[in-house]
């Protein structure tokens, strides 16, 4: 009896020990060591103007650096596929958009990744609003009524820039184009320095990009803004009217940023990097900054993020469908 109970005993022990050899152990000591946070957009994006908002925070609260990985194009895809087969130790993190987890998955035909089951939602940043945004030299014209009569007048004659397939800025526009009934050719840049960069050379008449990235252009005069694409105005361009207020009724449209990791990270460590995250935007001089431009700071636990996300991609991919939005 007494050897039957010791046996059991004996293969327990060695049963989670086997459990425990086969996952990460590094609550204790994490971090040790730099976190490697990949982007899957160019320096100079919006998204990578909220993480430097953010980052000084993030690395106090825990005591780590944070390196900057670009790894720009397919929608974000490669940045996502990078993390997705990364190790989940903590220290390769994803800074996402409801681009590369809410839309990719209904607009790509495959992906080598799985954006629900790959990877661990951690913490969302901020909500983004997009801004109609023209260049009155290719397109002149003052409010979106009147965008809306020119661009029917003419059907095909005028191209609208993108921050990429897939984007957040890609679908704003077919989203804008279906409502509106417009008949309008897209033109994917890289990332958004790129498709602002067409814009005021004139390449394209319009895009639709974040509030943040856009406001220097527009305070130089080398741009017009028309409307923002959330359902109220943003105090940062507080005199450009929502475009369902300006000519679009029922118009809205809004991304977000947020962390993941890859599946199978530590709780504690999400839960970490979660809190650190809160504290970034609880701290009133950070969260004055990214509402200047343009932004709107999102607290949630990680269980509220991983809703948030499942209840976005559904959201977006009846958008897609909507819309008849493809991959050129």
């Amino acid at each position: 009896m007494l050897t039957t109970l010791f046996r059991c005993v004996q293969l327990s022990v060695f049963a989670i020990a086997a459990a425990l050899a086969g996952s990460p152990a590094f609550a204790q000591d994490w971090p040790s060591k730099p976190i490697s946070m990949v982007m899957g957009f160019p320096a100079g994006s919006g998204v990578d103007v909220v993480a430097r908002t953010l980052q000084e925070s993030i690395e106090k609260s825990l005591n780590a650096k944070i390196i900057t990985e670009y790894k720009p194009g397919a929608g974000g895809n490669i940045a996502s596929d990078y993390v997705a087969k990364a190790r989940p130790d903590g220290y390769t993190i994803l800074l996402g958009t409801a681009a590369t987890h809410g839309v990719n998955a209904a607009l790509y035909k495959s992906l080598p990744f799985d954006v629900e089951a790959d990877f661990t939602p951690i913490a969302p940043l901020v909500d983004v609003s997009n801004v109609l945004t023209i260049n009155p030299e290719i397109i002149d014209v003052k409010s979106i009524k009147e965008f809306i009569e020119k661009v029917k007048a003419s059907p095909g004659k005028y191209n609208y820039a993108s921050t990429g397939n897939g984007t957040g800025t890609h679908l704003a526009f077919a989203e804008f184009n279906a409502k509106a009934g417009l008949n309008m050719v897209h033109v994917p840049y890289k990332g958004g320095p790129e498709a602002i960069q067409g814009l005021i050379k004139g390449d394209v008449c319009c895009i639709f990009n974040q509030v943040q990235t856009i406001i220097p252009h527009w305070k130089a005069n080398r741009v017009r803004l028309l409307g923002v694409s959330t359902k109220n105005r943003v105090s940062a361009v507080s005199e450009i009217p929502a475009i369902a207020e300006a000519g679009l009724p029922g118009f809205e449209s809004y991304t977000w940023f947020g962390l993941f990791g890859p599946k199978g990270l530590d709780p504690q460590i999400a839960s970490a990097i979660n809190g650190a995250v809160r504290k970034a935007l609880e701290t009133p001089a950070i969260r004055q900054k990214l509402i200047e431009l343009g932004n709107t700071p999102r607290v949630e636990s990680v269980e509220q993020f991983r809703a948030t996300v499942k209840s976005d991609r559904a959201k977006w991919a009846a958008v897609v469908k909507a819309t008849g939005a493809t991959i050129d």
